[in-house]
C-alpha cells in the first residue's frame, strides 16, 4: 500500500461552544484500507438537501466571517438563539460532510483487489474530500461509459424514488402522490412511473415547475399557487385512486388536504361511508422539510389514515439486502436515461464553503443542485 497518499483535503463541519457554526477546509491523515475495504480519489460529489441542512442549517450566513488561506478556508457564521437547540448535540464535535459521490479506486484491500482502477459510486457520508475510505461492499462499480458527474448521485434520489415506488406495492397501494415533484427527485420519479406504468399524482408550487412536469410527460400535474389546487387535487385523486403520499414539504396544511382529498375519492367511489369514513386506508409520508413550520391538519378523511416520517436507510433495510441489490442494479443500468442528473454548477471544496456559494445552493431551487470537483482548484 504505498501508493497511499499522506493527506488530502477534506471538508469538516463543527459547531462552537458559543454557537457558530465553523466550515473549514483542512489536509487531513488519508486512513488506509483495511482488509474489504477501497480507498477512492473522490472526483464529483452532489450537494442534496440534507447536505444543505449539515453545511448551512439555519446559521446566519449573511454574518459569515471568512479566514484561513485559500488552500485551508474557514467560515464561521453564528447560529441564532432559536436554533442552537437542534444543534447542542454537534457542539465541539468535528464531522466530515457529503451523502455519496463517485470516484477512483486507487488502492484496495486485500479481499478485494479486483476494484483496482474502477470508477465506483458510494454512500460514504465523508465524500467532501480528496480522498475516502469506504466499505468495498458498499460501491457500486459504474458502467464504463458513466462519467463521474453522471455517478455520483446514484443513490440518494434514485434509490428513494424506487423507495416510494417499492413501498407503494409493499402496502398494497397502485398509484401515489409526490409532492415538490419538480425537483431531481420528482422528475426521476415521474420516468420511473411512466416506465413501470404507475399513476402518479404531482404537486408543484410555481406554473414553471408544472409546465417543466408537463414536458417530461407527466399526466396528473396540480399546482399549489393555482386557485384551482384543491379541485384539481381531488380530480387527479379520483383519476389514479391515489392512497399514498410523500411529502417533501412537510410544514402547513399540505398533507392534510392531501388526507382530506384522497377520503374524498374513496368515500364518492365507495357510493358513501358511515360515520367513521371510509374503510380505504391513506397514507402519507413525510420525508423532507422545505417547510420547517409545524404540520398542521383537520381531521376530515375518517378514521383510516397514517401520517409519518420516510427515510431510505431504514427503508433498504427493510427491503434486504437482495431488494436493495435489485434497485441498486436498475440505477447502474438506466443512469443516462431515467435517473439522469444535471447540475446548476461544479464547485470546489474551498467554494463550497464560501457564504454566497453556500447562499446560493441553500435556496434549494429546481434546478439549482451543485456539484463538488475535488480535484478542481
Amino acid at each position: 500500500m504505498s501508493d497511499i497518499p499522506e493527506k488530502g483535503l477534506q471538508l469538516r463541519v463543527e459547531v462552537s461552544p458559543d454557537f457558530e457554526l465553523e466550515l473549514s477546509v483542512l489536509d487531513r491523515a488519508v486512513r488506509p484500507p483495511g482488509p474489504d475495504e477501497v480507498l477512492i480519489r473522490v472526483e464529483a460529489a452532489p450537494i442534496h438537501p440534507t447536505d444543505v441542512s449539515g453545511l448551512v442549517g439555519q446559521a446566519d450566513l449573511s454574518r459569515a466571517q471568512v479566514g484561513g488561506s485559500a488552500r485551508e478556508p474557514i467560515v464561521k457564521a453564528p447560529i441564532p438563539p432559536a436554533a442552537r437547540g437542534v444543534y447542542a448535540a454537534r457542539v465541539g464535535r468535528s464531522s466530515p460532510a457529503g451523502t455519496e459521490g463517485a470516484g477512483i479506486v486507487i488502492v484496495a484491500g486485500a479481499n478485494v483487489q479486483d476494484l483496482v482502477g474502477k470508477r465506483v459510486a458510494v454512500m460514504g457520508g465523508a465524500m467532501y474530500a480528496e480522498f475516502a475510505t469506504v466499505k468495498a461492499a458498499g460501491c457500486l462499480v459504474l458502467p464504463d461509459d458513466v462519467g463521474p458527474a453522471e455517478g455520483a448521485a446514484c443513490f440518494v434520489n434514485p434509490l428513494t424514488a424506487l423507495g416510494m415506488v417499492e413501498t407503494m406495492r409493499l402496502e398494497g397501494h397502485t398509484a401515489l402522490v409526490h409532492t415538490a415533484a419538480a425537483s431531481t427527485l420528482g422528475q426521476m420519479l415521474v420516468r420511473i412511473c411512466q416506465n413501470d406504468d404507475v399513476p402518479l399524482v404531482n404537486i408543484v408550487r410555481r406554473p414553471e415547475q408544472a409546465e417543466l412536469l408537463r414536458g417530461l410527460g407527466a399526466t396528473h400535474v396540480c399546482d399549489m399557487s393555482s386557485a384551482s389546487f384543491a379541485g384539481d387535487l381531488k380530480t387527479a385523486l379520483a383519476a389514479t385512486g391515489a392512497t399514498i403520499a410523500f411529502d417533501a414539504i412537510g410544514g402547513g396544511g399540505l398533507a392534510g388536504e392531501i388526507l382530506t382529498g384522497m377520503e374524498a375519492a374513496a368515500v364518492a367511489a365507495a357510493g358513501g361511508a358511515d360515520r367513521y369514513g371510509s374503510t380505504v386506508h391513506k397514507q402519507v409520508y413525510i420525508y423532507g422539510s422545505l417547510d420547517t413550520g409545524p404540520t398542521q391538519f383537520l381531521r376530515s378523511f375518517g378514521m383510516m389514515w397514517g401520517m409519518g416520517g420516510y427515510l431510505l436507510t431504514p427503508f433498504l433495510k427493510r427491503l434486504g439486502a437482495e431488494g436493495a441489490n435489485r434497485l441498486r442494479n436498475r440505477v447502474a443500468a438506466e443512469l443516462k436515461t431515467t435517473f439522469a442528473c444535471s447540475y446548476a454548477a461544479e464547485i470546489s471544496l474551498a467554494e463550497a464553503i464560501q457564504p454566497e456559494v453556500m447562499s446560493a445552493f441553500a435556496r434549494r431551487t429546481t434546478g439549482g443542485k451543485y456539484l463538488v470537483r475535488p480535484e478542481r482548484r
